[in-house]
């Protein structure tokens, strides 16, 4: 790094990064709140659509699938139209989606709803972090990636709680739906009216130019598919999405047969899990700026998870003594979440960063995807401490992808000339 760049990043007040963390978060946490629009509010669906499981499955289904295909596209949009226009659009899906589900006459309403919501979600990666990696310092980064996924977890956290809380007290689903809709209008409002903190056409590095200064040579806009760091990053993130997966849809069932607690009890074990990822974002986000090789934050921190999954899959514990060591495995997954970023912006050839992240983070989709049927089968034949076994070896197989990473991130630095 340079002594005039070194400068630069000094010169960059807190308070506009900060505005600009804020508002990403912001954001972030809009979206994950309306991965969750239509799942709490399911029980109301059955009474009066006459619904079963699986066809509202299928529904998250929709969501998924259509964010995961949307996500890889979308990278490439925000690379060529700017990160800004996407995230206006994009919310802007969410209050579709809302409004939608409000109006449904039937399933078919819903299902259309859930494509919305999925097609705003698909933007939220590549816009996000191609926001934050153009705008925010690059002393503040970490802290940006930590604050990114705090709110994240906040999102899926607050949603159930407002949408079933809503649907109770008014004894109307669609009050809660349109109460969702007011929510998605006023984080477009913000945003409209902070529009200038997320131009990321303005930021501090947004024409940083490459190290040396050299102007590289245009390459054709796939060119990164053939970077095996981007696929070892997309399977970072299917592994350990399949192991979220597990704890958030089957922890709480799991928990419940394997030691017999009550499920008021067991369905504590995803609050807590997330609420314990939150707290390692926090530490997370300070070890990004201390420590130079990240996967070795990854792999520390997302091994010690997998060992306490592990150990509450042997039944050997005391039952609620099961459940707090579930839920705190959640920490370990929070701790390498702002390492997993950062390795994936270092990863990243210059000007391909919404494209990159697009990619990278449809595995998260996939692995969301893919890995609901298989631990659902797993439960259904009884196979509980599977749950946890399987969580612990998916946490594994995305240290092996994150290592890999590292290797190929250090390899092309030692290559790299050094700035004058």
């Amino acid at each position: 790094m340079t002594t005039a760049t070194s400068r630069a990043q000094a010169a960059v007040p807190l308070h506009q990064d900060a505005k600009t963390i804020g508002l990403i978060g912001m954001a972030h946490a809009t979206s994950h709140f309306f991965h969750m629009l239509l799942p709490p509010l399911f029980p109301w669906f059955i009474s009066d659509f006459s619904l079963n499981y699986s066809e509202l499955g299928l529904l998250v289904t929709v969501f998924f699938v259509i964010s995961a295909v949307g996500q890889a596209s979308a990278g490439f949009l925000v690379d060529r139209v700017g990160a800004r226009p996407v995230l206006f659009f994009a919310v802007g899906c969410f209050a579709a989606a809302a409004l939608t589900a409000a109006l449904a006459p039937g399933y078919l309403g819903l299902a259309v709803a859930a494509a919305l919501a999925g097609l705003g979600n698909a933007s939220f990666h590549p816009v996000d972090f191609t926001i934050m990696n153009k705008r925010v310092s690059q002393a503040r980064l970490g802290h940006a990636f930590a604050v990114h996924g705090i709110t994240g977890n906040l999102g899926w956290a607050a949603a159930p709680v407002f949408m079933a809380g809503i649907a109770t007290a008014s004894g109307s689903w669609r009050t809660a739906c349109f109460a969702a809709c007011g929510v998605a209008l006023l984080v477009l409002a913000v945003l409209w009216w902070n529009r200038d903190a997320v131009d990321d056409s303005q930021g501090e590095w947004a024409h940083a130019a490459p190290v040396g200064g050299a102007q590289a040579k245009p390459e054709h806009p796939m060119a990164f598919l053939r970077l095996p760091s981007v696929w070892l990053c997309f399977s970072f993130f299917f592994f350990s999405t399949c192991a979220l997966a597990a704890m958030q849809s089957f922890a709480s069932p799991a928990l419940g047969r394997m030691y017999g607690l009550p499920l008021d009890l067991t369905a504590l074990v995803i609050t807590g899990y997330m609420l314990f990822g939150a707290a390692g974002m926090v530490v997370g986000g300070f070890l990004v700026s201390r420590v130079e090789r990240l996967e070795r934050t990854i792999a520390v921190a997302m091994c010690a998870g997998a060992v306490l999954l592990a150990l509450v899959g042997t039944g050997w514990l005391p039952g609620v003594a099961a459940l707090w060591v579930a839920a705190i495995a959640g920490a370990g997954t929070g701790v390498a979440g702002p390492s997993r970023d950062m390795l994936i912006k270092r990863a990243a050839p210059p000007g391909a960063t919404g494209r990159v992240y697009g990619t990278v983070y449809s595995g998260l989709d996939l692995g969301f995807s893919v890995a609901a049927p298989v631990f659902g089968a797993l439960l259904d034949r009884g196979m509980t401490s599977a749950v946890f076994y399987g969580a612990a070896l998916a946490l594994v197989l995305g240290v092996s992808s994150a290592g890999m990473v590292g290797v190929g991130v250090a390899a092309r630095s030692a290559r790299r000339p050094v700035a004058a």
